[in-house]
Parts: structure tokens; C-alpha cells; sequence
């Protein structure tokens, strides 16, 4: 298991990564509306900027690209695993080296939450200090837990 800076030629894994997580996971906890909103957010461009900025990270398993997570000063965002490898402790292992990261620089690390995450940053120690909303262009509303 290698947890390394994700590089441009990762973008296109990390993409897939991140939409097949989103549209496995998501709808167990949100109308597709709000899914659609989810993939839209984590699109390739937004993707592609934050990995040349440096700010991602990927964790790889024989050369497969299984999780990721992306960071930014202390707030922590964008963090998935693949459906077929949750629960297994490679998720915690991201936030950890994440966190290490963090911990370089800042005195704590903050995250936006959603709720199908929230459970995993709680049994973490994240404490959600408020709730933000955010209005959809479908007219929903979403609202997530800052962390």
C-alpha cells in the first residue's frame, strides 16, 4: 500500500475513483438531484486544478488506485474509497496521513461533512462545530456538517 502526491497522468483514476464512489454510496442518503450536485462538484476540472496545486493524495494497492484525499492549509476535502475497499481501514489510513500532513503546519485540521461520511469523521474525534446550507439550481437544499 503506497500513499503517495497525486500526479496529472492520475486524473483520470482519481475521476473514476471519485464518481463511482459518489454514485454507489450517495443515493443510499440523497435524492439524485443532489447526487448529480456531488459529481458535478467533484468534476475532472476541480479535480485536475487541485492536483496542480498539490493538493491531492491517492492511496494505491498493487499499482490501483483504491482512495483519495485532498487537502488544502487544514481543511481536508474530498476524501473516497472505492466501494469494494470500505470498511478495511483505508480510509482511516488517508485521514491519518492526511492529518500528519496538516499537523506540519496547523494545530488542527476542519472538514465539511456529508451525511453519509459523518459517522466515519465522528469515530474519528471530529466534532461538528456548525451546519452550513447550500441551495441547489434543482431547488434543493443541502445541508452538510462542518467539522
Amino acid at each position: 500500500m503506497e500513499y503517495l502526491k497525486a500526479k496529472r497522468e492520475d486524473l483520470d483514476q482519481i475521476y473514476q475513483l471519485v464518481q463511482e464512489t459518489i454514485q454507489t454510496i450517495y443515493p443510499q442518503y440523497y435524492p439524485e438531484s443532489i447526487v448529480d450536485f456531488f459529481c458535478n462538484l467533484h468534476s475532472k476540472e476541480n479535480i485536475a486544478a487541485d492536483i496542480e496545486n498539490s493538493y491531492v493524495r491517492v492511496l494505491a494497492l498493487d499499482n490501483l488506485l483504491i482512495g483519495t484525499g485532498t487537502f488544502s492549509e487544514n481543511h481536508i476535502s474530498r476524501l473516497f474509497v472505492l466501494p469494494n475497499f470500505q470498511k478495511k481501514g483505508y480510509g482511516s489510513h488517508i485521514m491519518q496521513c492526511l492529518e500528519e500532513e496538516i499537523s506540519a503546519k496547523h494545530h488542527f485540521a476542519m472538514l465539511d461533512a456529508s451525511l453519509c461520511a459523518t459517522c466515519f469523521y465522528e469515530h474519528k474525534g471530529y466534532k461538528t462545530i456548525s451546519h452550513k446550507e447550500l441551495s441547489t439550481d434543482t431547488g434543493f437544499s443541502l445541508v452538510y456538517g462542518i467539522m
